[in-house]
């Protein structure tokens, strides 16, 4: 079964700012999770029902993941001291 990955908006604004050769280093662990959206290492999140969470270095990959449709989401993309922030 090979998922679909997909960026929310706001996912996808931060990581098109971040550093080209971050970039390059974050975006193959994101398209493994087509292929194993829960992959060794991964972190469920407390107090969120489908939302997890991978590093990269000190940067963090937050998604959701929708089994019934195969579909990952990811929501965040950060350093490790601002990704876990509300964006209230």
């Amino acid at each position: 079964m090979t998922y679909t990955v997909e960026f929310s908006p706001s996912a996808r604004k931060i990581f098109k700012k971040l550093p080209q050769d971050l970039q390059d280093r974050i975006q193959p662990k994101i398209d493994a999770l087509a292929t194993e959206p829960r992959p060794s290492g991964v972190k469920k999140l407390k107090g969120e029902e489908n939302t997890y969470r991978i590093r990269v270095g000190n940067y963090r990959v937050v998604y959701e993941i929708e089994d019934d449709v195969l579909l990952v989401t990811v929501i965040r993309v950060g350093g490790r001291g601002e990704v876990y922030k509300d964006e209230s």
